[in-house]
């Protein structure tokens, strides 16, 4: 009989304290082998340390399955310490001992050797069964571990850009090169007003990389710009302190700029400024069909007009000069600064007060009612006087509380109402840039979009609509 190829699966998890070393796991494989008249190559020899609980995650696996499924059938065998190095997953542990099964591909525990028969093959489920158990179980502990670590104010989380983590849950370090990145990124959203899509090119163009040592992207610029542990605020998994780490961003600075990034969330489908040619790009619409005008011409003569109309859907024209856009966008933001009338949307979730003032109301209805029960009870002689008065003392206490939670209500709802100098202030901040020669389309561009949500452009009449929208 000739001997059969082996393969060595070697997995060390890093949740896992108890479990053999990936050396003392190879020396027992490889007597194993040797025992059994096994052949072991040097390039069938797999290991990785990672958790058991998903298969895709671990790419030493993949390969070795990959290799036993050849149709050249490089190996007879598969060797583990434990069935648990195999997989802790009973679900993915029998579809990948099934699948090479039909390979002719055995798996083998050295230090679990079972017996041949369905009694072999019903002691092996129980094994699966209890390595996942024992796997859900540990992530369970190890979870509510980290949970009382964070509770202790104890650093876990991965360092974000411009931090480093020194170990033991002490607070992270600054990194000043990576922190460099992080300055620029902030400036450029902060001061500079360009969005997230443009600060990524830029940071790529300079060679700077993420945490990851990736290039950045709109996404990776997000986290960035929003995440609170640079101004101190320490998040893990709900959980939620202030942390005893070094930081150079003011809690001012980081909410103010939340505010401005509420403010310039534009819709699912349309595009970044730094992807639009012109400031109003994407935001003048044609009144004929809705549709976006879109920057058209050369230098010498652009104009705007209805991408739809250039299709042919329909055959009214919208061309619009870009000159004549931007005077009369400049001149309907002067209007409104001279005292003009307008009207705006709070772009702000508003809470609804309605339901809970109706509810506070009926409730104060209903205790006029009470009143009025407990002194006919105590004029019928139900009630003795010393009953109705503890009574009538309750009631009015009740009624204190309910009218106080009332007047509370309508001072928060009357407190919510935009304050019409700060919108008038927004709206002058934005027409002094825009008015500004020398500030860059793209930041023309994020901060009128702080204000306009739209700019619907009747030809006909040659009037704008314009839909202001308050943060």
């Amino acid at each position: 009989m000739s001997s059969k190829v082996a393969a060595l699966y070697i997995r060390v998890s890093t949740e896992d304290q108890t479990e053999l070393s990936p050396d003392a796991q190879k020396r027992l494989l490889l007597d194993y082998a040797q025992k059994n008249d096994m052949i072991v190559s040097g390039d069938f020899i797999f290991t990785e340390s990672v958790s058991g609980r998903h298969a895709q995650k671990r790419p030493e696996f993949q390969k070795m399955i990959a290799l036993a499924k050849q149709p050249s059938h490089p190996i007879d065998v598969i060797l583990v310490w434990k069935f648990s190095r195999f997989a802790r997953n009973q679900e993915e542990s029998i579809v990948y001992k099934s699948m090479l099964k039909k390979d002719n591909v055995d798996v083998i525990s050295v230090s679990e050797p079972l017996i041949e028969g369905p009694f072999g093959s019903l002691i092996e489920r129980i094994i699966e069964w209890m390595d996942e158990y024992y796997s859900i179980r540990l992530s369970g502990e190890v979870l509510r571990g980290m949970k009382e670590k964070a509770l202790q104010k104890g650093y876990q989380t991965s360092p974000c850009l411009g931090y480093t983590a020194v170990g033991h849950g002490k607070p992270y370090v600054i990194n000043e090169a990576e922190y460099a990145i992080v300055s620029y990124i902030m400036d450029l959203y902060d001061n500079q007003n360009l969005d997230e899509t443009a600060i990524a090119r830029r940071c790529n163009d300079l060679g700077y990389r993420t945490k990851r040592g990736k290039l950045f992207e709109r996404r990776s610029v997000d986290r960035i710009l929003g995440n609170p542990f640079y101004c101190g605020t320490v998040v893990w998994n709900g959980v939620e302190f202030e942390g005893s780490h070094e930081v150079r961003l003011s809690r001012e600075r980081y909410e103010k700029r939340q505010k401005l990034i509420t403010s310039r969330k534009r819709p699912v489908k349309a595009r970044n400024v730094s992807a639009c040619k012109h400031w109003l790009s994407g935001l003048l619409k044609c009144s004929v069909c809705g549709a976006t005008l879109s920057y058209t011409g050369n230098n010498k003569c652009p104009y705007f007009q209805c991408w739809k109309y250039a299709k042919g859907f329909h055959k009214t024209s919208v061309a619009l000069s870009v000159k004549k856009a931007e005077e009369a966008v400049i001149s309907y933001f002067d209007q409104i600064l001279d005292g003009a009338e307008f009207t705006y949307v709070c772009k702000k979730k508003k809470t609804d007060y309605s339901l809970q003032i109706e509810q506070l109301q009926r409730e104060i209805s209903k205790l006029t009612m009470r009143e009025s029960r407990i002194k006919e009870a105590y004029e019928a002689g139900v009630d003795t006087l010393e009953e109705y008065k503890n009574n009538k003392d309750r009631l009015v206490s009740d009624r204190l509380e309910l009218t106080a939670a009332l007047s509370q209500l309508l001072q928060e709802k009357q407190a919510e109402q935009p304050d019409t100098e700060k919108i008038l202030k927004e709206i002058r901040s934005v027409a002094d840039v825009l008015k500004n020669p020398d500030v860059g389309y793209e930041e023309k561009g994020n901060l009128i979009r702080s204000v306009v949500e739209q700019i619907i452009y009747d030809k006909e009449s040659g009037k704008m609509s314009f839909d202001i929208i308050i943060s």
